[in-house]
């Protein structure tokens, strides 16, 4: 899914909703031009804000990106997806459709990550595993330093961030979210 699809997929839920650019930009708290420029698919906005959009607009995550019914995916055919953040490409493993859980690849740019603002899920665990490089974790004010093969399982309802530290290393992270996004 191309930031341009799910820029369109949001104003399609601004839309239904009947709220102008404005009304919107009031009650997630980010600006018009911003929200002008995501919809446009200009612009990604962070995990936080797209949550925060998803949570206003009655959309849940899932509906922005495309449903694979298949319960293979093969690599050729992994759908991109984007929550946000700067620096990051991931791709979802899991078929869209998938209700139990869903396994998310986020590669990582030097310093990239999910953007200063902490966000929560609304799902009941989240599990990250760190395939290659480091991420630096904080979950609810707790900061975590994971190396290649680390692993951390914690509550998704709570706050937290993620970033790649290293100045020139990518990072390769696999992140499985149960159940998985409405």
């Amino acid at each position: 899914m191309t930031p341009e699809q799910i820029g369109e997929r949001l104003r399609a839920a601004r839309q239904r909703q009947e709220l102008t650019l404005s009304a919107l930009a009031e009650r997630v708290e980010l600006t018009k031009g911003f929200l002008s420029q995501v919809e446009r698919g200009l612009t990604s906005p962070s995990v936080g804000s797209l949550l925060r959009l998803c949570e206003v607009l009655d959309l849940p995550v899932g509906e922005l990106f495309d449903a694979n019914p298949a319960p293979l995916v093969r690599a050729a055919e992994r759908s991109p997806i984007s929550f946000g953040g700067a620096g990051v490409d991931e791709f979802q493993l899991t078929p869209a459709g998938e209700r139990r859980l869903v396994v998310i690849q986020s590669d990582i740019a030097p310093g990239g990550g999910s953007g200063e603002d902490a966000y929560r899920l609304g799902s009941d665990a989240e599990f990250v595993h760190v395939l290659l490089g480091t991420l630096d974790l904080e979950v609810a004010g707790d900061a975590y330093r994971l190396a290649a093969g680390d692993s951390l399982t914690f509550d998704a309802g709570a706050e937290h961030r993620w970033r790649n530290p290293s100045p020139s290393w990518p990072a390769r992270v696999l992140w499985v979210i149960a159940p998985a996004l409405g």
